[in-house]
């Protein structure tokens, strides 16, 4: 079965061109065309901006640079989601620290699909190109791996070898999120209504599962 296009959800209409922010009203456009499953180029951004075809590569010579253009903006908006949730968690438990992570991850990207496809995949573009994109990727597996060591380091973990932890979190939160997006929950017997919850549920079997079992009273 081929895989499914993001899901459409309402997209607010791209704001009027006024002078000085064309940039952002093509990233805006971009992300629309993506997130209703539709061609992404820099002559559709146009049109839907609505504005001369030659206009927008001032800004954005080709597809490539567009599509990283909106890239870098939708990780700026999850590492703020991810910053956000952990300025919540109790800064002593890296254990709580990591399932914060996770469900910040997760939430985002059930949340804004069409932003978890373009930053996740190579569909759209060739992620290696965009300098800003590699860097902040490498900061927050090192976010996570700060973490796994700090737990290690209280002896909160089950196993001493923490790459392939750190490998399993990414391939939980990631083929959870690749679960919804692509259609597969229905026929788990999960609604829509219990996605997040789901997802809360699963972080909890994780995070159980790496740590060490507490000794009895």
């Amino acid at each position: 079965m081929p895989a499914r296009k993001p899901a459409s959800r309402r997209t607010t209409p791209v704001r009027p061109y006024h002078h000085g922010d064309l940039r952002r009203v093509l990233i805006d456009a971009a992300l629309q065309l993506a997130a209703e499953g539709g061609e992404v180029s820099v002559r559709a951004a146009a049109r839907r901006a609505a504005v001369s075809p030659g206009a927008p590569f001032r800004h954005f010579p080709n597809r490539d640079a567009l599509m990283a253009a909106v890239a870098e903006e939708a990780q700026r908006r999850f590492r703020a989601e991810i910053e956000g949730a952990l300025a919540g968690a109790p800064p002593a438990d890296p254990l709580l620290r990591l399932r914060a992570f996770g469900l910040a991850y997760l939430r985002w990207a059930l949340r804004n699909p069409a932003h978890f496809e373009i930053i996740s995949t190579g569909r759209y573009f060739a992620h290696g190109s965009s300098e800003e994109l590699t860097r902040d990727n490498a900061e927050l597996i090192g976010l996570t791996e700060r973490m796994l060591k700090e737990a290690a380091g209280q002896g909160l973990l089950r196993s001493a070898e923490l790459k392939p932890v750190l490998i399993a979190g990414r391939a939980l939160v990631y083929g959870f999120a690749r679960m919804q997006l692509d259609g597969h929950f229905p026929r788990w017997g999960v609604a829509a209504s219990e996605v997040e919850r789901m997802a809360e549920a699963v972080l909890d079997v994780f995070i159980a599962g790496i740590a060490k079992p507490k000794r009895g009273g």
